[in-house]
C-alpha cells in the first residue's frame, strides 16, 4: 500500500472542496502536475483514475488521493451515475510517498528540549476502503457548508480543525481492527438513513433493517454522533431542504415533501429549530430566489 508521509509542523492545510456528480460514460479530468493533493471520496458508483503508471477503481466508500507532482488521467467513462467528494490541500512540509522511502518514525532527538517543537509524522493511505465512510462524509459536507461563511476568520480556521479530523479518519483507516462494532453500528444506520431519507423510517423499521435493537443503534448512534437517529434523520432532510432552497425555486411546500417532511408546518418548525430562521428568511438572505 501507499502511505503518504506528512512531516509536521507545518500541518497540511486545508485549499477548498465540493460535491461532483458524473452521468454514465462522464471521465474524470485529465490534468499534469496540479501543484495540490486532490482527496478524492466516493459516496455512489465508481471512478476509473490512472496516475502515472497505477490504475485506481474507487468505489463507493474508498478515498484516493492524488498527488501534487503527477499525470492523473480517466482510464474509463463512469458505469453508473458517480458522486464523490474532493478537497483540495497542500503542505509547505516535507512528505514522501513510502513506496519509494520506507517510513520513517519520528523518535525523540538527542539533547531533547523541552521548549523546542518537535516533528511527528502523519502516515496517510493515498488510497483505501475508509473505516468508518459515513463520518467522513458527514465532515466533508460540514466543510461545504461553510463555503458562505469562508470570508470570516473563524469559519477558515474551523475549516482546517475539521480537514484535521478527515485526515485522522483516513490514517484510522490503515488499521482495521481500529473501529468498535457501536461504531459500526452507527455508521451502518448513518448510512441508511442518508440513502433512505426521503421515506417513512421508524426506529423500529431501522431495527429490522440492521438486525439490532432500536435501542443499542440508538445508543451507538448518540455516542458517534451525539444524536439519536431520528434527530439524525431530521438533521439531515434539513441539510438536503437548505440545498433545494438555495439551488431551486421551488415553494416551501413542495421542499417539505421533497425531502420526506409530510407536514409543511413540521418542516418550518424544525428548520428554525436547528437554523434559527425560517426557511423562507434562509432562502431570501443566502440565495437568488
Amino acid at each position: 500500500m501507499s502511505i503518504l508521509q506528512f512531516i509536521a509542523p507545518p500541518l497540511p492545510h486545508y485549499i477548498a472542496s465540493g460535491f461532483g456528480v458524473f452521468q454514465p460514460n462522464q471521465k474524470h479530468f485529465n490534468r499534469r502536475d496540479l501543484g495540490l493533493f486532490d482527496l478524492l471520496v466516493v459516496t455512489h458508483g465508481t471512478l476509473y483514475i490512472g496516475e502515472e503508471d497505477r490504475h485506481y477503481e474507487v468505489s463507493a466508500g474508498h478515498a484516493l488521493i492524488l498527488r501534487p507532482d503527477q499525470h492523473h488521467y480517466p482510464t474509463k467513462g463512469c458505469r453508473e451515475k458517480t458522486g464523490y467528494f474532493w478537497i483540495h490541500f497542500n503542505t509547505v512540509g516535507n512528505w514522501r510517498d513510502t513506496e519509494n522511502y520506507p517510513i520513517v518514525p519520528q523518535t525523540e532527538p538527542m539533547g531533547f528540549d523541552a521548549f523546542t517543537v518537535q516533528s511527528f509524522s502523519m502516515n496517510i493511505p493515498q488510497f483505501v476502503r475508509l473505516l468508518q465512510p459515513t463520518t467522513v462524509y458527514e465532515k466533508i459536507q460540514q466543510l461545504n457548508d461553510l463555503e458562505q461563511q469562508s470570508h470570516n476568520n473563524w469559519a477558515r480556521w474551523k475549516r482546517q480543525l475539521i480537514f484535521q479530523q478527515i485526515l485522522e479518519l483516513l490514517n484510522a483507516s490503515l488499521d482495521l481492527n481500529t473501529v468498535t462494532p457501536g461504531e459500526q453500528v452507527a455508521d451502518q444506520a448513518a448510512s441508511y438513513l442518508r440513502k433512505h431519507y426521503k421515506e417513512d423510517i421508524t426506529a423500529e423499521k431501522l431495527g429490522e433493517v440492521l438486525n439490532f435493537h432500536p435501542v443499542y443503534i440508538a445508543r451507538c448512534m448518540q455516542k458517534q454522533f451525539s444524536c439519536s437517529p431520528i434527530e439524525y434523520l431530521i438533521r439531515y432532510r434539513l441539510e438536503q431542504a437548505k440545498l433545494l432552497l438555495l439551488r431551486t425555486d421551488l415553494p416551501i411546500a413542495r421542499i417539505a415533501e421533497e425531502v420526506g417532511f409530510h407536514q409543511p408546518s413540521y418542516f418550518s418548525y424544525s428548520f428554525a429549530k436547528y437554523e434559527g430562521l425560517s426557511p423562507r428568511t434562509y432562502r431570501n438572505r443566502f440565495s437568488n430566489y
